[in-house]
C-alpha cells in the first residue's frame, strides 16, 4: 500500500474537502486523464486497486501516471469504546481529492483504447470522474 515514509505529525485534523483543486487540473504527463467531478477521500487501497486494473489493461503498451498520493492519516477509535480518552490510532491513509483534480493519466494509446482503460479505472473509484484530453479547457 502507498503511504509516506515519514510524517511531521502522526495524527492530523480532518480538514475540508469543499472547493476546487488548487493544482493538477490539466493533463501534464500523459495524453488523456481522469478528472474528479466531486470531492472525496481516496484511500490507499482504492488507489492501488485502480493502479492494478489500469496496468492489467495497458498490457505493456502505454504508461500510467498517478497524480494522487495518500499522505493524510485518518484515525479511528475501536468499536464499543466510551467517549473521551483522546484521539484514536491511524487506520488508513487517504488522499484529499477536490473537484477538478486529475487522478491519473495515460499515454501511448489511441483515444478509444484510453477511454476503455480509464473506464476500468473509474469503476474502482468511489466518485464521479470525467475523461479529459491534453490541452482541454477546464469546466468549473
Amino acid at each position: 500500500m502507498l503511504m509516506p515514509k515519514k510524517t511531521k505529525y502522526r495524527k492530523v485534523q480532518r480538514g475540508t474537502r469543499k472547493g476546487i483543486s488548487k493544482g493538477a487540473k490539466t493533463v501534464h504527463f500523459g495524453e488523456y486523464g481522469l478528472q474528479a467531478m466531486e470531492p472525496f477521500w481516496l484511500t490507499a487501497q482504492q488507489i492501488e486497486s485502480m493502479r492494478v486494473a489500469v496496468s492489467r489493461s495497458l498490457k505493456k503498451v502505454g504508461s500510467l501516471f498517478l497524480r494522487v498520493f495518500p499522505d493524510k492519516p485518518v484515525t479511528k477509535k475501536p468499536a464499543e469504546t466510551r467517549m473521551g480518552k483522546g484521539k484514536g490510532n491511524p487506520e488508513v491513509w487517504v488522499s484529499v481529492v477536490k473537484r477538478g483534480r486529475l487522478i491519473c493519466e495515460v499515454s501511448g494509446l489511441s483515444e478509444v483504447e484510453a477511454r476503455k482503460v480509464l473506464r476500468s479505472a473509474a469503476y474502482k473509484l468511489p466518485m464521479k470522474v470525467k475523461f479529459v484530453k491534453k490541452d482541454q479547457e477546464v469546466q468549473f
